[in-house]
């Protein structure tokens, strides 16, 4: 009886995430809108704008030249070579400011740190790239819409650079069932915009008060077993209540992984992030209770929520087990699963994946094998996590031709 129960349970709490992300697509397609309204001035604010390049400055050359041809003009660009040669960078520019620290700084938020303690002058917001990246000419023209109408937080949409691996459309799969699920949705009815890790703006007073919050300070001398700073930010800003907003038009194009060994390192860093932070999204979650805020509740649970493939094959194997011990619960849990599945079908419609994404389905066995290997490397991080490394070299004009 004590099992049957205990069963009940668990297959009500996997149950409750497998539907969450339908409900959450099916409520904001039907009721969600974007509430922008009219913008509460018409400054064009100053951007600070830093990229934290690792051990290859030359791949930043695509970003910076994209960040250049923006139409927008009020933002100068810091560039932390962390690691890099010098002698790989020979491009100057007005609007340009390009770091190599020594001694080298090997961390992501000491870089930003460094970046920002060297501004050439006060900027009102802070954006962050990933020297992989690239930015679409509207980029800052969209995010600073969302700035004049008083947004603190902003978080740009990031899509898929590259396709040119079963891998690489894998990743992107997995991005754009995100940015719906997790970050557009969410907005739409109301809460917060998961951030990415890159191309989101947020107040530079706000960003340098998260910078010196003891999770970064103390963070910084964990190394490698240091949470990830999106979500030292993210949970920074909602325990705040701050909203996190989700600007659907300002692109920004990531590279996504292309082999298997890739998938491996990166997905084990995400998973030992993900249960690293479990505490933060309980107490985001007791903070919504308490507060009666639907912004943080909400958020809380999506944060939460069980990696896809962890919840997908768990859910899976536990209802099969489960048809021998309480047949009822498990078929019900397996109709769970199967609706799942079928809404990662409805967001990548919703989202308008290109063909390569839906082409790459029936190859996601190989990608999700490697992110099972990856759940066995989360012991040592110092050891194991190691930084991914960035080869697809083409310029935002490469990217914008192959979209049309």
């Amino acid at each position: 009886m004590i099992l049957v129960w205990i069963y009940s349970v668990i297959a009500g709490i996997l149950s409750f995430f497998l539907l969450l992300p339908f409900w959450t697509t099916l409520v904001a397609l039907l009721f969600g809108k974007e509430k922008l309204g009219k913008p509460k001035n018409d400054v064009a604010y100053d951007y600070g704008v830093i990229i934290t390049a690792y051990k290859n400055v030359k791949i930043a050359q695509g970003l910076v030249k994209s960040l250049l041809a923006q139409k927008y003009d009020k933002l100068h660009i810091y560039l932390v070579a962390d690691e890099c040669n010098p002698e790989d960078w020979d491009f100057e520019h007005e609007k340009l400011t390009v770091f190599f620290p020594n001694p080298p700084l090997r961390l992501k938020a000491k870089s930003i740190i460094y970046a920002m303690e060297n501004f050439v002058r006060e900027h009102d917001y802070t954006a962050v790239f990933d020297a992989d990246n690239l930015a679409h000419p509207e980029f800052f023209n969209v995010i600073n819409r969302y700035a004049q109408h008083g947004h603190r937080a902003i978080q740009g949409q990031r899509t898929a650079k590259n396709l040119n691996t079963k891998f690489a459309k894998a990743d992107a799969l997995g991005e754009f069932y995100k940015n719906h699920v997790e970050r557009y949705a969410p907005y739409l009815i109301g809460s917060s915009s998961v951030i990415s890790g890159s191309g989101m703006a947020v107040e530079t007073k706000l960003y340098w008060s998260y910078l010196m919050g003891k999770d970064i300070q103390a963070g910084k001398d964990q190394w490698k077993k240091m949470l990830q700073e999106d979500k030292i930010l993210q949970n920074f800003l909602l325990r705040r209540n701050e909203k996190i907003v989700y600007a659907l038009d300002a692109i920004v194009y990531d590279e996504k992984v292309t082999t298997g060994d890739q998938v491996e390192t990166q997905r084990s860093r995400w998973l030992f992030s993900y249960f690293q932070n479990m505490p933060n999204a309980l107490g985001i979650i007791r903070r919504g209770l308490l507060g009666l805020s639907f912004n943080q509740l909400f958020f809380g649970l999506m944060t939460i929520s069980p990696p896809m493939f962890i919840l997908l094959f768990g859910s899976l194997a536990f209802g099969l087990i489960g048809l021998f011990l309480v047949p009822a619960v498990a078929v019900s849990l397996l109709f769970s699963t199967v609706i799942f599945v079928l809404n990662i079908f409805l967001v990548l419609k919703l989202a308008k994946a290109p063909k390569e994404v839906w082409e790459v389905v029936w190859s996601l066995p190989a990608f999700v094998w490697k992110q099972l290997t990856g759940l066995f490397k989360m012991k040592d991080p110092n050891k194991n996590f190691k930084h991914t490394e960035h080869t697809v070299d083409v310029d935002i004009e490469e990217v914008l031709k192959k979209e049309k």
